[in-house]
């Protein structure tokens, strides 16, 4: 069964936020005037935003020393982001030796399931799911367990949320899969 779903879905990982504690405090403010792809104003939010060019990406950094990476599409990414991160910092004599531990918060994909979707029936067939065709195009679908919540179109296109790793990505898609199955094959 695998194979057939392999063949029938395409996923593409388009963000991944995570999570990261360098131990140590960082003085912002240095940082902001040091640095440049910076951004900070501590009056409308605590942490400053430091861009990076490659891999593109966001980082927020917080004065405990931690970090949020965004825009990332792999966890090899996330690792060179926050090694960019740790290299910026000796430069305002932060000196990171503690090896810090990534945790992923969040994974986005998007692909599609190459059949057309009837939203109006799945909203009655499938439970947790949101559709308001006047406001919004797309049906929210919430999974429970791996926990996940898709967008799905009407010509099959999707975007997948809360997953943190590649196992829930693919459980929550064949569950998708076979749910979808078992509502059209209630129609019948």
């Amino acid at each position: 069964m695998a194979k057939t779903l392999k063949q029938k879905t395409s996923l593409k990982i388009q963000n991944i936020v995570a999570t990261t504690s360098l131990g140590k405090d960082v003085p912002l403010t240095k940082l902001a005037r040091t640095v440049q792809n910076t951004e900070y104003n501590p009056e409308q939010f605590p942490g400053l935003v430091l861009r990076v060019k490659e891999p593109k990406s966001a980082v927020l950094v917080f004065s405990s020393g931690n970090l949020v990476c965004t825009g990332t599409k792999s966890i090899a990414q996330v690792k060179e982001v926050i090694k960019s991160v740790i290299k910026t910092l000796k430069k305002i004599n932060i000196t990171i030796t503690d090896k810090p531990k990534i945790k992923v918060q969040n994974i986005v994909a998007s692909g599609t399931i190459n059949m057309a979707l009837n939203l109006n029936y799945l909203a009655l067939e499938l439970e947790n799911t949101e559709y308001e065709p006047e406001q919004f195009p797309g049906l929210v679908y919430k999974l429970i367990e791996p926990n996940a919540t898709f967008l799905l179109f009407s010509n099959g296109k999707l975007v997948c949320t809360g997953t943190k790793n590649n196992q829930q990505l693919n459980d929550s898609m064949e569950q998708l899969i076979k749910r979808i199955k078992e509502a059209n094959a209630n129609k019948k």
